[in-house]
């Protein structure tokens, strides 16, 4: 478990959101509070109609409402024939400049930065390939108040059909250091790591993606009753597999929303 009350270093996965319309922000409540047992209330700082989901009242993602589009990006930065996308945002100790940095390393900037009232500045951007994410420089909330454990985020890794733009783009951008990765030896993985040697996440190259997207994916205590409990609230959901970090599922909510699970064996 992973109590956070300080802002992330710069580079790390530190919130996740989903867009919802409107009239879908109620089966999103349904279906994840069933999932993850989640709680959830308004954040009007956050823009109308945002939705904080709270485990043992702490923040652990948000649910952003979008007028029009789909996807995981505002007014519909996927195209519709992608499935929607939990976003992440890295923290970072300067959103303009970030933001700044993003624009000359060949991405683009979709919206902001923005203030959410007195809880931080944020923005939103794609890579050079598309995939999108945020930013957030936190003041009074640093993002996920917990993670790396069942029902939190655990990691978020991006997908892309050509790895080697994203392993030059995200090093210029966050200073991250590249680390192959030799337990899946059949699979082109990179992890991402910070300066102090932490592991942030991964790039996952599959031609067979069909476009760049960053994949999130939440703790679980039991990958077979999690996912069980999905597909009877209406979710399509892979077989449950073993690898060698879990047991894992890939689950496409009622809304359309691919993410994954797992549950971790035990430390020690």
């Amino acid at each position: 478990m992973s109590v956070i009350d300080v802002n992330q270093p710069d580079g790390t996965p530190t919130w996740t959101d989903l867009d919802v319309f409107t009239d879908e922000t109620a089966r999103a409540q349904d279906f994840y509070g069933s999932l993850f047992g989640w709680e959830f209330r308004t954040s009007p700082e956050r823009g109308a109609g945002y939705v904080i989901c709270l485990l043992r009242g702490r923040a652990v993602a948000g649910l952003r409402p979008s007028a029009s589009g789909h996807g995981s990006g505002p007014a519909g930065l996927n195209a519709p024939s992608e499935p929607r996308r939990w976003r992440m945002y890295f923290a970072v100790d300067d959103c303009d400049a970030a933001t700044a940095r993003i624009v000359a390393a060949g991405g683009s900037l979709a919206e902001g930065p923005n203030e959410a009232g007195e809880l931080g500045r944020h923005a939103l951007v794609a890579d050079p390939q598309g995939a999108e994410f945020g930013l957030w420089q936190g003041r009074r909330s640093p993002g996920c108040e917990l993670v790396n454990e069942p029902d939190t985020l655990v990691r978020q890794d991006l997908v892309t059909p050509d790895a080697g733009p994203a392993r030059a783009f995200y090093p210029k951008v966050f200073t991250y250091t590249l680390d192959r990765n030799d337990d899946l030896p059949d699979f082109d993985f990179t992890f991402l790591r910070r300066p102090d040697g932490h592991e942030v996440g991964g790039i996952f190259g599959n031609p067979k993606a069909g476009t760049a997207a960053w994949h999130t994916v939440f703790e679980v205590a039991d990958a077979d009753r999690s996912a069980e409990r999905a597909r009877t609230a209406g979710a399509e959901v892979s077989a449950v597999t073993d690898s060698p970090y879990g047991r894992t599922a890939e689950i496409v909510d009622p809304l359309g929303t691919a993410f994954g699970i797992i549950a971790r064996p035990p430390v020690g």
